[in-house]
């Protein structure tokens, strides 16, 4: 089940400096999609993953696809993607782990003051429907709708 993440958890962007929580909060709520590209799952969810990224990319948030990777690895997995949306790094799981993620693919909300707003780990269409409904509202902006015609079939996700 996700927790609220220490301010000192260290975010490691694909491209720029490491961050801890405490500063990539400055601005703005962040929307966090946790992916593994080890899995077979989180390439199933991908085109869902870019797809609400996307959606909410110029909302009031800022929206992260955190990938448990080394640079080449999330590279190689996300391809162009790398390039639209910011990747945290993740190799070590210490940012999954940090926000209490047990299952990927996951979806996190993660307020202005450092507290989840929402999460749902594995697949869900439901829990992630109220996932982004909920940060929608609180960024007063219209969320996507799950699951779309293209969206997988639910499934549970990959356990850590």
């Amino acid at each position: 089940m996700a927790t609220d993440p220490s301010s000192e958890l260290v975010l490691t962007p694909l491209v720029g400096s490491p961050m801890t929580v405490r500063q990539a909060l400055t601005t703005f709520h962040q929307l966090f999609i946790a992916l593994d590209p080890y899995v077979a799952e989180s390439s199933w969810i991908l085109p869902t993953a870019q797809r609400t990224l996307a959606n909410f990319a110029e909302a009031d948030c800022r929206v992260n696809v955190i990938v448990c990777a080394d640079a080449d690895g999330a590279r190689q997995f996300l391809g162009p993607i790398a390039d639209q949306f910011r990747v945290l790094l993740d190799a070590d799981h210490s940012v999954v782990k940090g926000l209490g993620l047990a299952t990927l693919p996951a979806i996190v909300v993660l307020g202005q003051d450092g507290t989840i707003r929402g999460a749902a780990e594995g697949w869900s269409p439901p829990s992630w429907q109220n996932v982004t409904d909920d940060l929608a509202r609180l960024t007063s902006w219209r969320g996507p709708r799950y699951p779309d015609s293209r969206d997988p079939g639910p499934f549970a996700g990959a356990t850590y």
